[in-house]
């Protein structure tokens, strides 16, 4: 990545994430850690149950490895508006753009571009 694409990744209010097909968070910038609480190095390496509610995990999984596994998703283009969790545990509501990353013809992992909707909820 080129130092000002870096810069502009990390330095971003939003917050931007990648996870590997896995569900292990790979990059983690500055909004993320604004939103949820949580800094790079504690989320990097950490499985996404990091900010999504108990009760909406399963939901959450069966959904991720079906995009994975077909590559189709129908939020192509829509932001997604749901519940999360800081590391306070103090709810809120995020609305995040999902993008599958492909490598050598793979999916291997999405990247969200995300934002705290919770006052506006």
């Amino acid at each position: 990545m080129t130092d000002f694409l870096r810069q502009m990744a990390e330095k971003a209010d939003d917050g931007i994430l990648y996870a590997d097909k896995e569900g292990i968070i790979r990059y983690w910038n500055y909004g993320c850690e604004r939103i949820f609480g949580f800094t790079k190095d504690e989320a990097e390496g950490a499985n996404l149950d990091l900010i999504i509610p108990e009760k909406h995990r399963d939901r959450h999984w069966k959904g991720w490895f079906k995009v994975l596994e077909t590559g189709e998703t129908s939020y192509r283009g829509k932001m997604l508006k749901v519940p999360a969790i800081k590391k306070s545990g103090e709810k809120l509501i995020i609305e995040f753009s999902m993008q599958i990353i492909e490598e050598n013809g793979e999916n291997v992992g999405f990247t969200s571009v995300i934002r705290d909707v919770t006052l506006r909820s």
